[in-house]
């Protein structure tokens, strides 16, 4: 029987040479990409166990982020600490939407929403309301999104209630985020009143749960729609 090194088309003694990689590799690499791009997405867009916002009667989670206009801030991320040397309540500067300071001021109506997308249109609505209602404190925070179209989006609304944004996504978890947009409703104090509207409203309904949320506060400040 001829030996390995003998075989035709090889001189005798030469080392042999390794196998060639399989050509599929690169298939394999790929189908691995595209997993974990799955894994990914799967992640972002399914509901946490829970979702669909704060109870009524739970504390509104505390937070401080950038404001989208800002430039000074414009890598800060959420801060969502509610101790340590720096909690969230205590991070009151300009340029920065800090819940506490609202909800301290009076009740609040704050939009969840993603940049982009019909859901943003909540945020005129909720302009709209602004002036009917002054004792009410009116805010919204973009889940992640372009900074630069956020601020675009504030000045072609001719916004004048503070829009943040929480390029990490933590509100997200903390007020059980279900839909786009999601509107969350707290008495002064930052106590939830209701249970958070998880679809887009109408005027009239948004102008409805607003006057509801005044009323339980105290006397109404506004129409009733």
């Amino acid at each position: 029987m001829d030996r390995p090194e003998d075989t035709p088309g090889r001189p005798a003694g030469a080392p042999s040479q390794p196998a060639a990689p399989p050509r599929y590799g690169r298939y394999v690499v790929l189908l691995v990409l595209l997993i974990l791009i799955f894994i990914t997405l799967n992640t972002i867009l399914t509901k946490p166990v829970g979702a669909g916002g704060i109870a009524p009667g739970e504390a509104m989670p505390q937070f401080a982020v950038p404001l989208a206009s800002s430039y000074q801030y414009a890598h800060a991320d959420a801060n969502v600490a509610t101790d340590g040397p720096h909690p969230a309540c205590s991070v009151r500067k300009p340029g920065v939407l800090n819940i506490c300071e609202l909800y301290e001021q009076g009740p609040v109506v704050l939009a969840l929403f993603v940049d982009g997308g019909s859901c943003t249109g909540v945020l005129s609505e909720m302009q709209s309301l602004v002036g009917e209602y002054p004792k009410v404190r009116f805010a919204a925070v973009s889940i992640k999104g372009d900074r630069r179209s956020l601020r675009r989006l504030v000045a072609a609304r001719h916004l004048t209630l503070p829009v943040g944004i929480d390029d990490q996504g933590d509100l997200a978890t903390l007020f059980r985020l279900a839909t786009c947009p999601q509107v969350t409703f707290a008495l002064k104090g930052g106590i939830i009143q209701s249970k958070a509207l998880l679809n887009p409203p109408s005027l009239a309904t948004l102008r409805a749960r607003v006057a509801e949320l005044a009323a339980a506060t105290g006397p109404v400040s506004g129409g009733s729609g």
